[in-house]
């Protein structure tokens, strides 16, 4: 059997983390293997880490990962993919491809670049726009953009970050990107966060909302918002009423599914509790995963 460790690395992104939590845990601020896999299926879900872990940080002693264990793009559901292969250039955080009924598809925030990845996801339909969240996902967004052929968007309040966009999203009021889709310009983790809402169904939150783990619940990253907690506060107070949709997908943190009620309850006891918070020192170490 394979013994697997995670080298020394590893900036604590919690991303392989979200495809295996019972074999990969945090211990002193690190991912650290808890078990090895058991059976075939954890095997696999091993390897989701592996594949996502923008340091490639989770090693076995002997040999390598088996790229043929590779699973992403992944499917999340019938309309949405997880791309894998997150970006240190991103803090290793997860990008999507959103699948629409024409056939073509979005790409909401980038993975790590290279031409064969570039390849295999658009070996899923022909991507038509390349979605930035805000300015800590912009890295590699033109050069998918260009290999695409696709337009690239951002907010006006992040715009340095992605100076060259094609459509840039401009105020405080929702945007239809293509029919079904809407983005909602959510200032606050930064001066520039958009939500993508497709279909009342799947909500791309960026760095704004999270599942945690930890808590069950939506949670906000306090302590990593770059712009103002109470900006962010009164974003979702203005936007929770508008929004409908059962997956949450976000940038850092866990994705999750549960009704567009219960997810709609929640996002308003999300903006209530935001509320209550004040700004504080920027520390990764305090995020609730």
């Amino acid at each position: 059997m394979d013994i697997w460790y995670v080298d020394d690395r590893c900036i604590n992104c919690d991303a392989a983390r979200q495809f295996a939590p019972d074999l990969i845990g945090e211990i002193e601020g690190k991912s650290q293997m808890l078990r090895p896999p058991r059976d075939e299926q954890e095997a696999r879900r091993l390897h989701a880490a592996v594949f996502a872990c923008p340091t490639r940080s989770i090693r076995p002693t002997a040999g390598q990962p088996d790229p043929e264990l590779d699973p992403f793009p992944m499917a999340l559901d019938n309309g949405v993919l997880i791309c894998g292969h997150n970006s240190r250039h991103t803090a290793g955080a997860n990008s999507y491809l959103l699948m629409r009924p024409s056939g073509t598809v979005m790409m909401i925030d980038t993975p790590r670049w290279s031409r064969e990845l570039a390849e295999r996801y658009a070996a899923t339909g022909p991507v038509t726009d390349v979605l930035l969240t805000h300015r800590d996902h912009a890295a590699h967004g033109r050069r998918y953009a260009d290999h695409f052929c696709a337009r690239l968007w951002i907010h006006e309040g992040d715009l340095d970050a992605a100076p060259d966009a094609d459509h840039v999203i401009q105020g405080l009021q929702p945007v239809e990107i293509c029919e079904g889709v809407t983005a909602h310009p959510l200032p606050g983790h930064t001066q520039g966060s958009v939500l993508y809402v497709a279909d009342d169904r799947y909500c791309f939150s960026g760095d704004s909302f999270y599942w945690s783990r930890t808590t069950r619940d939506l949670e906000v990253a306090d302590s990593v918002t770059w712009y103002s907690i109470e900006e962010l506060a009164t974003s979702l107070t203005r936007t929770a009423g508008r929004l409908r949709f059962e997956w949450v997908l976000p940038g850092h943190g866990d994705r999750h599914r549960l009704t567009a009620d219960e997810m709609s309850w929640r996002l308003t006891a999300l903006a209530q509790r935001t509320r209550l918070l004040r700004p504080r020192p920027v520390d990764f170490t305090a995020v609730r995963w």
